[in-house]
């Protein structure tokens, strides 16, 4: 009886089919799903995913399967998504290309019967706009109908692979699509590159793990009955479970054993009982079988033809020979091979000599370099550098490897150019001079001039500097910045031994930037060594490009000695070097400049005309600068409602460009003009749906920042501080910018300032000082006086507070002093933060918030201006005489705006001065949401604290030690430290300073305060 190798009847899998039923449903509804299915080496999950992709097709869904591959594909990335867009397109045809319109220059990168790619564009953007334009056209291919895409053997993916799916498992929230990746398990070690992917995605609520367990004995003999027509007896069951372990594919190999007489003398090794198989063919499948272990995961017929150079009649027997032993299988498409089982190839090619390795490595890399028809044509010159690396022919393999990191970085797969690249570096010195002659010239890296060798000064061949230079921007664009800088240092000292100031100069400007965004330095001193060294040197595009950096950096950093100088002398450098990149870039910093230093109807101006401008220069990175700088510049001139009206433009071309990443940094700044507005519901939905997984980390953390500051100014306190901390790590370095750094210290001003920690709060606008001077953030820096000086004027007549308060009021007088106020919308600010310093001192001028308020109120800023009221009818309380009514009507007006806009911390603030002045504001038809329940009447009564805890509180916030207040309360000490650990409890503070400026705040002890109660 000859046993079949695969059992007809498909056994156990119940709650694994279950899992995926359930997800396809979903799917179905309208819900992406996305599943992990791992398992150990031959467990089934290729089985398990046959079967679910056969049900899911009954179910009219259509399906598509990308594997990766694990050898002879050196350098090709995105092998497993590019397969499966391919038969997507084959399944449906010119539907994929009207799903694609709009974004085929990049999706033609992984499907190029799409047409030719679009203009280059190497960036730290670029592959999430590939990222971005995979994403939408699998939501556009299912919306009509259910896909599901399978990726098979995870384990051998390359990088761009793996964050391409990780990308589209965060960022797919409306289609009908079911995503399932498989992995060996058992090959994911400590250090293995899909661990790190896997954590990643665990952390993903949309994302489920399968894990296919091994067979039971009952589960076994079921298996066994299927492949041997009939149940076997119980002791060659337990044999056979014994030694599979209850693996399936081990099963099968051992069944399949029986029939060829091998059972009873058969390895207890891995190996031999996968080879047994093997070695019973004949030896000229035997010699096919060595050979297509070798060609990698799949061989194509054709390729397979020529390196085995046999007779075809003889190559098709031994071929129907593996097949029909169930070794080989055809692939799906017909035109080539792939083994049964990856561990049935790793196998044979375990069993090669190292020298028959090289031997058949050597025979593909000469067959595709006579035919390159042989292989798909995106696969040509990756699998050819593959073949002669591993023939270790380094004269054959340099070019080609060379010409595959071409290849990579064309397709935006920078991680893979880099390992292409520092293979080329590897074999550099292998390689004769005279051949390194002709070898391909350097592409364009950015700036960098390539190096001009040839004695007649026409030809460029490659020089190691040019490696280094392509290596470096790789690596800093596959964010291995640590790599990036070693690499940069290994070519400034080349370049010390052997100086060439403008290329120098290039190095150094990317040290600036690696030092800068690795938390090193702020880059401004390897910045300027490059500013050195082009000094005087004719005009050059490294030339415009450090100066545009200089320009930017001082933009961002704080101003030099002549920023707009310096970016107007980079435009005119690259102008003359015809450098378009660089002198869009530097005309937008320019235009930012001239905001910054006043004219900004001009500035203004020159970003609505640079944001035409770039429409039509497929400039995806300066379409989104000159985009989101515009909306940034409206609301720094306090132009909100303009910035509001420009966005849709902005957001519009990013969608357009696959820059969905770049659009947060356009929403958050969308985000910041609507809270300047009061619209804040408007606000807070923006930055809810931005949340959808973006790969661009600093753009996320704009978003965040923004959610931040409304949790703060609704006093959703714990939420504030959470996303406050998650906004910051994700800046990393350049959370230092005076533009991060001055809001993160407000939010941080108010959340401290509600804890009674009024040390913290002075501490954060000392680092904010220290992020740089205020000229060109006056709009971060404005709001943060305001809240900062309103915080020590809380905190008047405090003792806790009295050690350094006098240093931290002058140093808000000399920053506000240096402010500038180019806008109305300032000089309202500046007259705020005046009435609040003055209120610091006890002195109260009416006119001053009388001004602000209305001011505010012409403006469309309704909370300052609710504020200013509720300061205005403070002034007027203290003041007695006739201005009670008047201070009701400001605070019946401020109250309602507090409601409105969702303010929990101005409202109670309103009410609590209302209260103390006998003022009520629970008048007929006032009435808030009903998320936003009444302040309490009593604030001691809320926090739970008790008659005694009161009086303690009160000796605390005199600054009583407990023995005076156990003498004063005729207790003793230790029940009088109870009772202050009790109070610390119920306020949630530290310590007894905390204590007292939160009942301070809260002007729970009015009676005996020095100075008028507010909030």
């Amino acid at each position: 009886m000859q046993p079949q190798s695969i059992n007809p009847v498909f056994i156990g899998r119940g709650q694994e089919l279950t899992v995926l039923a359930s997800a396809l449903a979903r799917a179905e509804a309208g819900e992406p799903q996305a599943l992990l299915v791992g398992g150990e080496a031959g467990v089934g999950k290729t089985r398990l995913l046959d079967e679910f992709t056969a049900s899911a097709r009954e179910a009219g869904a259509v399906t598509a399967v990308g594997g990766c591959l694990e050898i002879g594909a050196d350098g090709l990335p995105f092998v497993p998504v590019a397969t499966a867009l391919r038969m997507l397109h084959r399944a449906l045809g010119p539907e994929l290309a009207e799903a694609a319109a709009g974004h085929e220059g990049e999706l033609a990168l992984l499907l190029p019967d799409l047409g030719e790619a679009g203009r280059e564009s190497h960036d730290e953007y670029a592959r999430a706009r590939l990222f971005e334009s995979t994403a939408r056209l699998l939501e556009r291919l299912s919306a009509e109908r259910t896909l599901v895409v399978v990726f098979e053997d995870l384990h051998w993916a390359d990088r761009s692979t793996r964050e391409l799916l990780a990308y589209l498992f965060r960022s797919l929230h409306r289609a009908r699509l079911v995503l399932v990746a498989t992995y060996r398990a058992d090959d994911i070690h400590r250090r293995h590159p899909l661990r790190p992917f896997l954590a990643e995605l665990d952390r993903l609520r949309t994302v489920r793990r399968i894990e296919v367990p091994r067979f039971t004995r009952d589960e076994v003999a079921r298996q066994l009955a299927g492949i041997m027509a009939g149940e076997q007896a119980p002791e060659l069951v337990e044999e056979i479970y014994r030694r599979s372990e209850g693996n399936p594919f081990f099963v099968e190999e051992l069944a399949c054993s029986i029939g060829d007489g091998c059972l009873s003398g058969l390895s207890e090794s891995l190996r031999d009982v996968l080879l047994v198989r093997v070695e019973a063919l004949p030896e000229s499948t035997q010699r096919v079988l060595r050979i297509a272990a070798e060609g990698g995961s799949t061989v194509e017929h054709a390729l397979l033809s020529t390196v085995a150079d046999v007779p075809e009649e003889e190559l098709i027997e031994a071929l129907r020979a593996a097949v029909g032993a169930n070794i080989l299988r055809p692939t799906d498409d017909g035109d080539g091979y792939r083994f049964r089982h990856a561990l049935v190839r790793e196998a044979v090619s375990d069993d090669l000599l190292p020298g028959e390795r090289s031997l058949l490595n050597r025979a593909y890399a000469r067959a595709l370099e006579a035919d390159p028809s042989l292989v798909p044509a995106e696969q040509h010159t990756p699998r050819l550098a593959g073949y002669w690396y591993h023939a270790h022919d380094a004269r054959k393999a340099l070019p080609a490897i060379l010409r595959a990191a071409f290849e990579a970085r064309r397709r935006h797969a920078y991680a893979e150019q880099l390992q292409l690249l520092q293979r080329a570096m590897e074999l550099w010195d292998a390689v004769p001079e005279e051949d390194r002659r002709d070898l391909p010239g350097p592409e364009s890296v950015e700036s960098y001039p390539p190096c001009s060798c040839h004695r007649d000064g026409d030809a460029r061949p490659l020089h190691h500097l040019d490696l280094l230079a392509g290596a470096a921007v790789a690596a800093r664009l596959a964010e291995a910045r640590e790599l990036a800088s070693k690499l940069v240092r290994r070519a400034l000292r080349i370049l010390e031994e052997n100086p060439d100031p403008l290329r120098a100069a290039w190095f150094w400007l990317q040290q600036s930037r690696l030092v800068k965004y690795t938390g090193r330095g702020d880059g401004r001193a390897e910045l300027e060594r490059a500013r050195e060294l082009v000094r005087g040197l004719p005009p050059s595009a490294v030339h415009a490009d450090v100066l545009a950096t200089t320009a930017a950096w001082e933009m961002l950093e704080g101003p030099g000695a002549d920023p707009v100088s310096a970016a107007e002398r980079a435009v005119e450098l690259a102008r003359l070097v015809g450098a378009e990149d660089v002198e869009v870039n530097a005309l937008i910093t320019l235009a930012c400049l001239r905001v910054q230093a006043g004219q900004t109807d001009r500035g203004v101006a020159e970003l609505y005309a640079l944001c035409e401008r770039v429409r039509g220069m497929g400039a995806p990175l300066a379409s989104s600068r000159a985009h989101g700088n515009l909306l940034h510049v409206l609301e720094a001139a306090g132009r909100s409602r303009e910035a509001v009206e420009a966005a849709p433009a902005g957001i519009a071309e990013t969608r357009a460009l696959g820059l969905a990443d770049n659009g947060r940094f356009i929403l958050g700044n969308l985000a910041e003009s609507l809270i300047s507005l009061g619209e804040w519901d408007r606000a807070r939905t923006i930055v809810e749906e931005s949340r959808d997984g973006g790969r661009l980390f600093r753009h996320q953390a704009w978003i965040e920042l923004r959610a931040a500051q409304l949790a703060a100014l609704r006093g959703e306190w714990e939420e504030a501080g959470r996303l406050l901390e998650l906004a910051r790590s994700a800046m990393g370095p350049i959370a230092r910018q005076p533009q991060h750094a001055v809001p993160f210290a407000e939010i941080e001003v108010r959340l401290a300032a509600v804890r009674g920690r009024f040390d913290r709060a002075r501490a954060a606008v000392a680092r904010a000082r220290e992020s740089g001077p205020p000229l060109g953030f006056e709009q971060y820096w404005w709001p943060l006086l305001a809240r900062a000086a309103a915080a020590e004027a809380d905190l008047r007549g405090l003792p806790a507070a009295a050690a350094g308060r006098e240093e931290s009021l002058e140093l808000l007088r000399a920053t506000a002093r240096e402010t500038p106020r180019p806008a109305p919308v300032w000089h309202l600010w500046s007259r705020t933060v005046d009435g609040e310093l003055a209120r610091a001192r006890g002195r109260y001028d009416p006119g001053v918030w009388e001004e602000a308020a209305s001011g505010f109120t012409a403006l469309e800023r309704p909370y300052p201006a609710a504020l200013a009221r509720c300061r205005w009818a403070e002034t007027l309380l203290v003041g007695g005489g006739d201005g009670r009514e008047e201070a009701a009507r400001l605070l019946d007006s401020a109250h309602g705006t507090a409601v409105r806009l969702g303010a929990r911390p101005l409202l109670e603030e309103v009410e609590l001065l209302a209260r103390r002045a006998g003022i009520p504001l629970d008048r007929p038809g006032r009435c808030g949401p009903a998320d936003l329940p009444p302040a309490p009447r009593d604030p001691a009564l809320e926090l739970g604290l008790t008659r005694r805890e009161r009086e303690v509180l009160r000796l605390v916030a005199a600054g009583r030690s407990n023995r005076a207040i156990a003498e004063a309360l005729f207790i003793s000490p230790k029940t009088a430290s109870v009772h202050v650990s009790n109070i610390l409890a119920k306020l949630e503070v530290s310590s007894r300073g905390e204590a007292a400026a939160v009942a301070h705040r809260l002007r729970l002890f009015a009676g005996t305060a020095e100075h008028a109660p507010t909030g």
